[in-house]
């Protein structure tokens, strides 16, 4: 604008078009209609080093009444990880911070580059939210068949994203797909978390693996660097957590 010229009251941007803010998780009944459901299981792992036993943080975390899994970390022979859940996120930085903060867990080395924090989502075709959100993903961590566990957090690339939603969900089939064999077969079960703005390093997902033995985990793995989304639109992969189940609280 030349000097002295004043700007007219239409010199304005269009009204842009808002979404609507909506943070509920979405699914669809047996008729076809949309649900909704604004509840969700926050997970979190914490690893450590320096555990030359896991006998006194087992008898803590029974004391606690801490809600989740203790792992011994098949990388570290005295490296353990503790795994919690809860529906509230405000219990991580309250009671989980507090025990943390005590002996056992304070005397060991804590590994930051292991933490991961997701939420649980949903894709909008699931008719059961609440097993899907909450009740499935806990059963899952607490399943005391399923000694052994693979954790990883990943970040998709902007590729992905410029995809059309059609495209899109042909790739998560097949990624899918797989898991869905392995869960059938009773090799492996996955959980999918959520960790936009949540992870230190952008990262947009943590993946679970559970399973009895740890070999078919690794060959999920395996099969699943040769699908689409693996293979063309992945910008980066891991750290991956390996451990087998030390400790587990009860189920309600």
């Amino acid at each position: 604008m030349a000097p002295g010229m004043k700007a007219r009251i239409d010199d304005r941007p269009e009204e842009l078009e808002v979404e609507a803010a909506d943070v509920a998780e979405h699914g669809r009944s047996a008729e076809g209609e949309t649900t909704a459901l604004d509840r969700r299981l926050f997970l979190q792992l914490h690893a450590f080093g320096g555990a030359g036993e896991t006998g006194s943080l087992v008898s803590a975390l029974e004391a606690a009444g801490v809600d989740g899994v203790l792992y011994e970390d098949v990388h570290d022979p005295t490296g353990v990880a503790l795994l919690t859940a809860s529906e509230s996120p405000d219990r991580f930085v309250t009671e989980l911070r507090s025990f943390l903060q005590a002996p056992p867990f304070s005397e060991l080395a804590p590994k930051p580059d292991l933490t991961m924090l997701g939420r649980t989502y949903a894709l909008g075709y699931e008719q059961d939210l609440v097993e899907t959100l909450v009740e499935r993903p806990r059963r899952r961590i607490l399943d005391p068949g399923l000694r052994w566990a693979i954790w990883y957090p990943l970040r998709r690339a902007g590729s992905f994203e410029q995809l059309s939603r059609k495209e899109q969900n042909a790739i998560l089939m097949e990624h899918g797909g797989i898991g869905m064999a392995f869960g059938r077969a009773g090799l492996g079960y996955d959980i999918r978390l959520a960790c936009h703005g949540l992870d230190r390093n952008d990262n947009d997902f943590v993946v679970g693996l559970l399973g009895p033995e740890l070999h078919p985990l690794s060959v999920i793995v395996q099969r699943m660097r040769k699908t689409r989304q693996t293979s063309l639109h992945l910008e980066r992969l891991g750290p991956f957590f390996v451990g087998r189940v030390a400790w587990q609280s009860r189920p309600e």
